[in-house]
């Protein structure tokens, strides 16, 4: 398949990029100004990189071999409509959070944090968080996967509490935990078919014995399951999260969760097509959906709520992928995008009410309705999305799993779509409690009389207003969505992308075997 030149040179912008900021920013440790310049400029520029790689990637997979070694002797990085409007949807968050931690850096006089260390670690998380969606074989997203995870330990202990190092501790132990899982997966992989590249693991693993194939299966599912929290593998979510500062904490919400699941529509759509798994996975998003809005009802503080409905929501995507039909994939698509902007801008506005009101106890909080009517309008919009109330885009991304599980009409769906409402109410119901307790009820005590700085306001403002053009653009959105997935369901789209043809990729062999075979054949002859 062929395709422009100009988008070409795009995919690895996203990874090179920040990689190269964040150096620069660490030789300028001293200077915090041009610190702020490279890193904003980086994830800007990665931003317009992304929309391109959108636009071009939906005529088709964009394929770059890293240093002109062809797919499946070389590295191979994959820009096709999925990974395309993850990366343009996590660029542009990211950017949004580090803008908003740059007021708050403002407005805290860079007292409380560690400039030097935190835009370095940022810059190698967006690298890593664009390398795994972008990476076209299993070891290089461990890679991207290892990149991300080693910037977060940093990100999650900025402060050194030792309320956040117990956390940190706790949150490198199950990620350690994940990453030796997948290692041990990638290569039992490589054992049975020789490869790890995902185009040549799609052609060889249907031939490999059908229960070394279920294990392999088994074994990646775990790894992703724990990096995307998903029940019973999520118990380390809700302890880990709330100690970091508000833009990482909203950050990590928002993404790292994410690329499990994205992780995980990759290899089922790619590697799993024939998936035995469909049955265990309606399940997990089952329980995965009702034990975790449960822990959300039951919590008093805004942050520990918002990291209950985190893990509860990944029910919803994991339902879409379990249907493994195109509508229920493309629902999933959806819902991802709606979550991931939502998500975090409730995270930064939890941030704000913090500063505000002092806490995010809701037994200290009350009153904020009427001293900070901005504040209010900023949390109850990305809220009623979060639950789902019509016709923002949680309720668009609701419906198409809910209309794709009444149309399969198994018992099974069925429950799904029973725990997807009742999920959906619960999460109201935690929604409206927190609200009652923090914007109307009086408060106990006085409030502090803390404002909220323009710097923190706006990036916040950005995200909501993102979050309402996803209603708006909800039907461009879908069918991009509805396309990607089509391209998902059909494994030969991506393989025939990637192998080499007469595009001029290259071949996908060693210039010293082509040198041998000629000398071969001319000895030979």
């Amino acid at each position: 398949m062929s395709f422009p030149y100009s988008f070409a040179t795009l995919v690895p912008l996203p990874v090179v990029l920040p990689l190269f900021a964040a150096g620069l920013a660490l030789a300028l440790w001293r200077h915090p100004r041009a610190q702020h310049i490279i890193s904003v400029a980086a994830l800007a520029l990665v931003l317009a990189a992304s929309i391109g790689l959108l636009i071009g990637a939906d005529s088709g997979p964009i394929v770059v071999d890293v240093g002109e070694w062809a797919a499946p002797v070389g590295i191979d990085l994959v820009a096709d409509r999925l990974s395309a409007l993850m990366l343009t949807v996590s660029s542009f968050v990211l950017l949004c959070v580090l803008l908003y931690s740059l007021g708050q850096g403002v407005a805290d006089g860079h007292d409380k944090a560690p400039v030097s260390i935190y835009h370095p670690t940022y810059l190698v998380l967006a690298a890593g968080v664009a390398n795994a969606f972008l990476s076209g074989d299993l070891f290089n997203l461990y890679v991207g996967f290892e990149i991300l995870l080693a910037a977060s330990y940093v990100l999650l202990t900025l402060g050194g509490t030792g309320e956040r190092i117990r956390a940190g501790s706790i949150y490198v132990v199950v990620a350690l935990l994940s990453s030796v899982i997948f290692l041990v997966a990638i290569a039992l992989t490589y054992a049975a078919t020789g490869t790890v590249n995902l185009a040549q693991l799609a052609e060889r693993l249907p031939d490999v014995d059908p229960g070394v194939r279920m294990t392999l299966q088994l074994l990646l599912l775990l790894a992703f399951g724990i990096k995307a929290a998903i029940f019973p593998l999520s118990a380390w979510l809700p302890d880990s999260y709330p100690t970091a500062p508000a833009p990482v904490t909203a950050v990590f919400a928002g993404l790292l969760t994410k690329v499990g699941v994205y992780a995980i529509i990759r290899t089922q759509t790619l590697l799993f097509p024939d998936n035995r798994l469909d049955t265990v996975l309606m399940w997990l998003a089952l329980a995965t959906m009702v034990i975790g809005i449960l822990g959300a009802v039951a919590q008093n503080d805004i942050k520990r709520l918002l990291s209950f409905t985190l893990v509860s929501h990944i029910g919803y995507m994991i339902f879409g992928i379990a249907m493994a039909s195109e509508a229920g994939m493309a629902a999933s698509i959806f819902y991802v995008v709606h979550h991931i902007t939502v998500q975090t801008t409730l995270f930064l506005v939890v941030g704000l009410i913090e500063r505000r009101g002092g806490s995010t106890s809701l037994d200290k909080l009350g009153g904020l309705a009427k001293i900070a009517p901005g504040l209010a309008i900023l949390f109850f919009v990305p809220a009623m999305n979060l639950a789902g109330i019509p016709p923002l885009s949680g309720f668009l991304g609701k419906v198409g799993l809910l209309q794709e599980g009444v149309a399969q009409g198994t018992p099974l769906t069925w429950a799904l779509v029973v725990g997807s409402v009742v999920t959906s109410l619960l999460t109201l119901y935690a929604i409206v409690k927190a609200w009652n307790k923090a914007f109307w009820q009086t408060a106990p005590v006085e409030l502090p009389s803390t404002g909220t700085p323009r710097g923190m306001v706006g990036p916040t403002t950005a995200l909501v207003a993102f979050g309402l053009a996803l209603t708006f653009a909800a039907g461009p959105l879908y069918s991009y969505a509805e396309r990607a997935a089509g391209n998902l369901m059909q494994p030969s789209t991506y393989v025939d992308a990637v192998f080499p043809d007469d595009s001029g990729r290259g071949q996908g062999v060693s210039s010293d075997l082509v040198e041998e075979e000629q000398q071969q054949g001319g000895e030979d002859s």
